[in-house]
């Protein structure tokens, strides 16, 4: 055990590139050259759903807290510093994330809404932002419009929340869509209201539910909302389904086609049956995949890694550090100050607090506020012409990370040999409770 229990010592010790919060500057951006739109996701708060169906005070901390490393210089688990294991049902935990974000260079959220005709679930980060208007933070919504399942455990046909799709419903979201976007916060781009729609593949006629919302906009005397997609599960182009624009949404599409390198890591886990990729790859799948023909707004992601939602079998990727998160949101952000629109300059972020996916920008005790520093950092640079140069270089920090043949070879054969023991003892147990059975008083005849 001590091997494992190095590297996860190693996970929640700072590293060499920890910044502290004295890393931001104290004042907030004076002005916007690019706008960079976190994901944010609101479950983290008690709800009665999340009780019932997976044990009374369940949050997203709940898989976070118990994660463990699988290879050698896999990241988990991931802790948060100095937010700690906050609560979102608590006014001063979104007041103190829209402080460090604004100091950070974000623009704004973009809040994952759950909504399954009508009923709504994990509302209450919305609800304070939306009821509190000196939150002075720009959001916009992403309807996360699937079906909520037993994924975390793999049932993905066990339905817990199901969507049911009518005209009706359609126009229910859209009074509502309404309502939320007249604040004077939401996202606007060129006057119109920003909507995401996460899977609008899984809507029965897409086209004729985004004409509703235009009506119901229209007849109210407000500008049509401007229509987003995530480019995810294998949708990407936004024209296919009437809408404005596409998003990055790391790593889907870039990353999904990166090799598993797993077995040629060194693993502390010989049953680990997860994948582990590469983050420089993933970059590079997203900088060549850019489109010429639809409006993208690109995403970037600090990291990614879902361990802690499905454990033994998560996907992550490998050789993040805060610089090349850094070149890379630099990248996407003069890739949209190319097409010299300044209110389509806008980068996606993944995430502002994905912490069950590796995915955020909030600190941590590994390296507190470095990638939150860097982004700020490239918002400050984008004005100049001069070459960007991270703060904290691109070197990456673990030598167990790069991918070995020799690895793979060991690996694969100790996998097999773990197998074999495993059918083996099966075997020999089966055969013991056979012989149990047979000596038993209840196989008399």
């Amino acid at each position: 055990m001590t091997v494992p229990y190095n590297q996860y010592l190693k996970s929640v010790t700072p590293s060499s590139y920890y910044q502290t919060s004295a890393a931001l500057p104290l004042t907030n951006p004076s002005n916007y050259t690019a706008k960079f739109i976190a994901y944010y996701l609101p479950q983290y708060h008690q709800m009665a759903e999340n009780d019932e169906w997976w044990g009374e005070g369940f949050t997203e901390w709940t898989n976070v807290a118990k994660a463990m490393p699988r290879y050698k210089g896999h990241y988990q688990p991931r802790m948060p510093s100095s937010l700690g294991f906050y609560d979102l049902s608590n006014i001063n935990t979104i007041r103190k994330q829209v402080e460090l974000a604004k100091r950070g260079g974000i623009y704004g959220f973009c809040i994952h809404d759950y909504w399954f005709d009508g009923r709504r679930v994990l509302e209450r980060p919305i609800n304070i932002i939306r009821d509190n208007l000196d939150i002075d933070i720009k959001f916009c919504i992403n309807w996360a419009n699937e079906n909520w399942t037993r994924t975390w455990d793999g049932l993905e046909s066990d339905i817990l929340l199901q969507q049911n799709y009518s005209s009706k419903s359609d126009i229910a979201y859209g009074q509502y869509l309404l309502d939320l976007t007249k604040d004077r916060r939401y996202i606007r781009v060129e006057g119109r209201p920003l909507v995401m729609v996460y899977r609008p593949s899984l809507l029965p006629d897409a086209s004729a539910t985004f004409e509703r919302w235009r009506d119901i906009f229209r007849l109210a005397g407000e500008p049509e909302p401007f229509l987003v997609m995530p480019q995810a599960f294998g949708n990407l182009d936004p024209r296919k389904f009437g809408m404005d624009a596409a998003a990055g949404f790391p790593p889907h599409t870039s990353g999904e086609i990166v090799r598993n390198d797993a077995t040629s890591l060194s693993l502390l886990d010989p049953t680990f049956q997860g994948q582990a990729r590469s983050y420089q790859t993933m970059i590079n799948n997203e900088i060549n995949g850019r489109p010429n023909d639809y409006t993208l707004f690109p995403g970037v992601c600090p990291n990614w890694d879902n361990e802690a939602r499905k454990p033994g079998r998560g996907t992550s990727y490998y050789g993040s550090t805060p610089g090349l998160y850094a070149n890379w949101l630099n990248n996407a952000a003069r890739y949209r100050l190319d097409f010299k629109n300044t209110d389509q300059a806008i980068v996606f972020i993944n995430a502002w607090n994905e912490w069950g996916e590796g995915a955020y920008l909030e600190p941590d005790r590994h390296d507190g506020f470095a990638y939150l520093s860097e982004t700020r950092h490239v918002l400050d640079s984008l004005s100049s012409s001069n070459n960007f140069i991270a703060l904290s270089g691109v070197k990456i920090e673990s030598k167990a990370l790069s991918p070995n043949p020799i690895r793979r070879i060991f690996n694969v054969a100790r996998r097999e040999l773990y197998n074999n023991f495993k059918k083996f003892n099966r075997m020999l147990n089966e055969r013991r409770l056979n012989a149990m059975w047979a000596n038993s008083e209840y196989n008399s005849h």
